[in-house]
């Protein structure tokens, strides 16, 4: 997988952040830039953060896969998802990135960052909603990927989707103040 793409896209933001983010892998225009969550879906997080009262600069946003996966569709490089052994061979950076900024949340965007964080297979819509537990972080939550919501093929959708994703990111950050 890592053959493909242009170059590893690490994590970046707050070396201490109390908030974690872990989306799936680098887009084709973070591929591009080197950065996580600066394409289309990174515009969707950002608007939402906003929305959330929560500054991306001070928290730290990684992938569970750090290299672009894709195929060619045309002039386009149609992102592919990661299998499981390319998931279980990033953990370990993960897991360092975990151990160095000691988040006090953790937030799962989408299915694949939650089975890296979670070390197996889990159902977004089971776990949705309310704090778990993993040996890496005490407090973890999942929900959406930003890109998931753009994937939705009606409006209304997409926009309601989008409402419960700042929901989501309000619900962590009330967590974050009651808990402090």
């Amino acid at each position: 997988m890592y053959k493909q793409a242009t170059q590893t896209v690490f994590g970046e933001g707050a070396t201490h952040a109390s908030i974690l983010l872990v989306g799936e892998q680098p887009g084709d225009q973070e591929d591009r830039a080197g950065h996580p969550f600066v394409g289309p879906a990174g515009k969707i997080l950002d608007k939402a953060l906003t929305e959330a009262g929560i500054d991306r600069r001070d928290l730290y946003v990684t992938n569970a896969v750090k290299h672009f996966k894709w195929e060619p569709q045309g002039k386009r490089r149609k992102h592919k998802k990661p299998s499981a052994a390319e998931i279980a061979a990033c953990r370990p950076w993960l897991e360092a990135e975990l151990q160095v900024v000691q988040p006090r949340v953790v937030v799962c965007l989408g299915a694949t960052a939650a089975q890296s964080v979670f070390a197996k297979a889990v159902r977004l819509g089971d776990m949705r909603g309310r704090a778990w537990s993993t040996p890496h972080a005490a407090s973890v939550f999942v929900t959406v990927h930003p890109s998931a919501i753009l994937r939705h093929p009606e409006s209304a959708q997409r926009e309601q989707e989008y409402r419960r994703f700042v929901q989501d990111l309000h619900h962590i950050t009330s967590y974050l103040r009651k808990a402090a």
